[in-house]
């Protein structure tokens, strides 16, 4: 169950900032981030099949095809179900009939203003928290449990339909299942899964959701891995190490200026701020243009990246929240999902069975130079 007063808490205070009497949220993620239910039917569609909104009451506007079932099954007792006659209107233009003005929404509804529903749900509650913990664990066993049975024959699709079958299993969307064999990898940064073999090595990288919340990951399993394999495979975890420890000090508003004085923060540093740690990590391990093949992650949580760090980034750091930096070096990868929050920094995509290595992140101005534990290549 979602924390509905820390919803309403955060709510009440857009609202009054914006000077809104209501807002309402029909992507998917917004829907599961205010009820913690699921307005899918349609997987291809942007917009689910109701509305949730908030005007001082919580409410879930949907047409009367879908209303019965999500009340049963998807929401909180404390919303208030109205329909209206699927032949009769559109959701938006329910929407705007039943809710008082002004109003925002994340879907385009008549006459209301657009709301970032990123920055409202950012950053995670307690309940959030213990949600993805689990979440990270359903996810790491399923792709840890598909990949310690690879073997170098196998096709890529192959591969692809065994995390979806697994994490299915586990009541896990799969949005991204990519599978690259060591030709494929090695081109290309996305790796679609194709009909080729793995050959001397595969990646594989998912991002699942559930509930609303995604994780992503990479893992890397090697047969015959080639001489360069282990020094990039490194690289690209130093650089998340980096990543991490930077995201780190921008959280606590300390990595601007490298001084590291907590007490002197009164705002986190930026997303730009983080990338610049990472483009240094890049040339300290000896890629200095790796970064600018493939974006380096960023934020997660309610979306699979709530923001990608870019060079310009705006976005406020701030935890507790979800990070999945995913570092690329040109055949290899490194990626999970790392909660980072005041008083800890966990790995969340882990079972405790595939092995780690400690890595040392770059020295970076401003960042803690202790070790980060990661996944490491697996070598059969």
């Amino acid at each position: 169950m979602v924390d509905l007063a820390a919803r309403t808490d955060r709510l009440d205070a857009y609202l009054a900032e914006r000077g809104l009497e209501a807002v309402w949220f029909a992507r998917p993620n917004g829907f599961a981030w205010l009820t913690g239910g699921d307005n899918v039917v349609d997987a291809d569609a942007a917009t689910g099949v109701a509305a949730a909104g908030y005007d001082g009451e919580l409410r879930v506007i949907a047409d009367d095809i879908e209303a019965d079932r999500l009340a049963d099954e998807e929401l909180p007792d404390a919303f208030a179900v109205e329909s209206f006659p699927w032949y009769a209107d559109s959701l938006a233009a329910a929407v705007a009939e039943r809710s008082p003005a002004p109003a925002a929404a994340d879907f385009d509804v008549p006459g209301f203003e657009a709301v970032d529903g990123s920055r409202l749900r950012q950053p995670l509650t307690d309940d959030d928290v213990e949600r993805y913990r689990e979440l990270g664990r359903e996810v790491a066993a399923a792709v840890e449990t598909v990949c310690r049975n690879l073997e170098p024959d196998d096709p890529e699709y192959e591969v692809a339909a065994g995390i979806d079958i697994s994490l299915a299993s586990r009541d896990v969307d799969t949005p991204v299942v990519l599978v690259g064999g060591a030709e494929r990898a090695q081109a290309f940064r996305h790796y679609t899964p194709s009909d080729a073999a793995l050959g001397d090595y595969a990646l594989v990288s998912v991002t699942a959701e559930r509930a609303g919340l995604y994780a992503s990951m990479t893992r890397t399993v090697a047969f015959d891995a080639p001489d360069w394999f282990e020094e990039r495979h490194r690289a690209a975890a130093r650089v998340e190490a980096t990543a991490i420890r930077a995201t780190e000090a921008a959280a606590a508003g300390t990595l601007v200026g490298g001084d590291g004085d907590a007490a002197s923060a009164d705002a986190p540093d930026a997303a730009g701020d983080v990338f610049e740690a990472i483009r240094e990590a890049y040339d300290a391990v000896g890629f200095a243009d790796e970064w600018e093949k493939h974006h380096q992650g960023g934020a997660a949580g309610f979306a699979g990246r709530e923001w990608i760090a870019t060079p310009d980034g705006d976005e406020p750091v701030r935890w507790p929240m979800g990070y999945a930096w995913n570092p690329t070096v040109r055949g290899t990868k490194s990626e999970d999902t790392h909660l980072v929050a005041p008083d800890l920094t966990e790995r969340l995509t882990k079972t405790g069975r595939w092995p780690t290595h400690e890595t040392e992140p770059v020295d970076v101005a401003g960042i803690d130079a202790e070790p980060v534990e990661l996944a490491a290549p697996v070598i059969r």
